[in-house]
């Protein structure tokens, strides 16, 4: 026994720090923390508001004028026809040429376009926000779930580990009851069998709760080889108010809070501008502009800032009025477009509409089934605990035969394992149905 203390103790002085190692013992706050950090489509998301508030930008500084100015500086040599006193004289040699132009072009009604356009591009930014926030209770509702299954593995082994104790004395004391002619040796072979028996499920659950970390770190998107090691949350049942709602009050709810529901009607509102926007092509449209243009030449003798600033610079102020006649059915055909754009964000609108009733409908259903079925399973393990407890009695005392006792165990460890299941199911049930109104958050 001493040789098996030292050898054990050896092993696992050598194991833990290994496990230290690569382990990473996380809370609940901590793994959301780092699974919005790491999750791809959240972060494609974030980065994908960046460009929506550039285009709601751009769409708001269009019903400014736009400016631009160009510079051009060149030297050509060659033959250079010039004219003088009326005629025109060519000369080989190089002329240096320097042009300037500035270009205001400011629109004065188009149809209300631009209004239009930026309507659009406000919904689309709306849309975009409560797509982060759909993509958020997405992030947390997986890890929620991967979280809960670790949580319930490592109940589940506990038990098992607890159950195996329990079995390894009772052999010891079976063993102790033939060497003194109070059982026989069958009810001894018999607790071997159900201690074997028990180990192999501790095994099961070992495996069973080793795959479910590795899941729960692919979630969290872990460096290779780190292994979560999660701590323990309060998932103690509390009735809520959502018991007392009809389904049609809880639906009225997931249709105000489900942020997948508002950023599809952002985003059919924003279509609709679309349609408003493109409309105004078949008006005509009026702008005005504004131009400068000035140059200097090394043709002429005069100075550069006689050349540019007082010789040559000419304007040009004006209006332009573009009226659409026939446009080959260019025009026909983007509004065509934007009405089926339209139709099919309408058709998405009802088509999730009524996926969240559905959403809606089985978490309450499962939310109201997890209840009573935890309310059952704490009925049983009580019952099947105090079974447990008179056949051992009974036992002990010669008065119950080995079968008895090896079924009241079983119903005990099967009882245990049972409300531990039901336990984590509603909490799980709870986070459904709150993902489900979408009013899960972190």
């Amino acid at each position: 026994m001493m040789k098996s203390i030292v050898v054990l103790v050896l092993v696992l002085g050598t194991y833990l720090p290994i496990l230290a190692q690569d382990s990473l013992r996380l809370s609940f706050d901590k793994a959301v923390e780092i699974a919005l950090e790491q999750n791809l489509n959240h972060q494609i998301n974030l980065n994908q508001q960046s460009v929506v508030q550039a285009q709601k930008k751009q769409a708001f500084f269009a019903n400014f004028p736009s400016v631009s100015a160009s510079t051009n500086v060149s030297s050509s040599t060659g033959q250079q026809f010039q004219q003088v006193e009326g005629e025109l004289i060519v000369q080989n040699i190089t002329n240096n040429v320097v042009s300037s132009g500035l270009n205001v072009n400011a629109p004065i009604f188009n149809a209300f376009r631009r209004i239009h356009t930026y309507q659009a591009s406000r919904f689309r930014l709306d849309a975009g926000e409560e797509n982060v926030n759909r993509s958020e209770q997405n992030v947390i509702f997986e890890v929620g779930t991967r979280y809960l299954q670790v949580l319930l593995d490592q109940e589940l082994l506990n038990i098992a580990q607890e159950n195996l104790i329990n079995q390894q004395e009772q052999l010891r004391q079976i063993e102790g009851f033939v060497e003194n002619g109070l059982r026989t040796l069958s009810d001894q072979y018999n607790q071997q069998s159900e201690v074997a028996r028990l180990e192999a499920v501790k095994v099961d659950a070992e495996m069973q709760l080793e795959n479910d970390q590795l899941l729960l770190a692919e979630t969290l998107q872990l460096m290779p080889g780190q292994i979560p090691i999660v701590e323990e949350i309060q998932a103690e049942f509390v009735e809520n108010e959502w018991l007392n709602l009809s389904i049609d009050e809880l639906l009225s709810q997931a249709m105000q809070f489900r942020s997948d529901l508002k950023s599809q009607r952002f985003a059919e509102e924003a279509f609709r501008m679309d349609l408003k926007a493109s409309k105004s092509i078949y008006y005509p449209q009026l702008s005005a502009y504004f131009n400068y243009n000035t140059f200097f030449t090394s043709l002429d003798d005069r100075s550069f800032n006689e050349q540019f600033l007082n010789i040559y610079p000419q304007r040009a102020l004006g209006l332009r009025l573009s009226i659409p006649i026939f446009s080959n059915f260019e025009n026909k055909l983007r509004v065509s477009q934007s009405k089926v754009a339209v139709i099919n964000e309408e058709l998405r609108s009802a088509d999730l509409e009524r996926k969240i009733y559905q959403d809606v409908r089985l978490a309450y259903q499962n939310y109201k089934a997890s209840i009573a079925k935890m309310k059952s399973n704490e009925l049983q393990l009580a019952a099947a605990t105090e079974a447990q407890k008179a056949i051992s009695e009974r036992f002990r005392l010669g008065v119950s035969n080995f079968v008895d006792l090896a079924q009241a165990n079983r119903q005990l460890a099967q009882a245990q394992a049972d409300y531990a299941q039901a336990t984590y199911t509603l909490y799980f049930q709870d986070v459904m149905l709150k993902y489900a109104l979408g009013t899960l958050n972190f």
